[in-house]
């Protein structure tokens, strides 16, 4: 029988980085092999060691983590690094969903690979991933933008950017501009354009408003606008 490779085992190897992917909501996401790897590193870097620490306890896990967060990348991806030099094994999460997809984690990343460092993905939930595979629009391509700047003129040079773009756009919103947003899309894009608003993908109060954007904006303004946002924007000629 064949070995496994350190791409596919379950026990983590020396010297090597996991990208490892969290539940965005439901802890049942979780898979057998990120367990594995959580339970078997020598350290765990995280966005927040609360977070983190509450996910692992939920689990039975108990692991030495450090914070790896938008304000210390840079300091704390050398000080990773060097301790993947030195042989420990290092799992890499955010606070949920896929480490590095518009969460702390690239610099880290890039650091390993400027230096030969294995980097082994271990994947799982994602929240655009899940919004665009439940949303009904069209799949075939997307451009996944992240979060836009706060600045209304920012966000609609780029909505006005890709006004006539062929593929879905998608895009992370926050709760405290998710309305604002969704007027800025009726502005710029015009009320009969499809979108889909998608929050706390996963959770609960899992909500998905899909349909022309004037009414979604509508039916939103009457929801709970607490959670996590995923937004998407079909194309101009699509029709729902």
């Amino acid at each position: 029988m064949t070995e496994p490779t350190a791409n596919t085992s379950l026990v983590p190897q020396p010297g090597h980085l996991y990208v490892v992917a969290t539940p965005i909501g439901n802890l049942a996401d979780l898979t057998d092999r990120a367990r594995a790897i959580l339970g078997g590193v020598d350290l765990i870097a995280c966005e927040d060691t609360r977070t983190t620490g509450a996910m692992l306890t939920r689990i039975g896990i108990r692991r030495d983590l450090v914070a790896y967060h938008d304000h210390n990348e840079t300091e704390a991806a050398d000080r990773l690094c060097a301790q993947l030099v030195a042989g420990k094994s290092i799992a890499l999460v955010s606070d949920a969903g896929t480490p590095a997809i518009s969460d702390p984690g690239f610099r880290l990343v890039r650091a390993c690979r400027r230096q030969a460092l294995p980097v082994i993905p271990v994947p799982g939930a994602n929240a655009v991933i899940s919004v665009l595979s439940a949303a009904g629009l069209p799949t075939n391509g997307f451009l996944f933008a992240g979060f836009l700047p706060p600045k209304t003129s920012a966000r609609t040079a780029f909505l006005e950017k890709y006004r006539d773009f062929d593929y879905t756009l998608a895009l992370y919103e926050s709760c405290h501009r998710i309305d604002k947003f969704a007027d800025e899309i009726v502005a710029t894009l015009g009320p009969t354009r499809v979108i889909c608003v998608a929050k706390e993908v996963t959770k609960l109060h899992e909500t998905f408003l899909i349909g022309p954007a004037g009414e979604v904006r509508d039916r939103l303004a009457k929801t709970s606008l607490k959670g996590e946002f995923v937004v998407l924007i079909a194309p101009d000629d699509y029709v729902l």
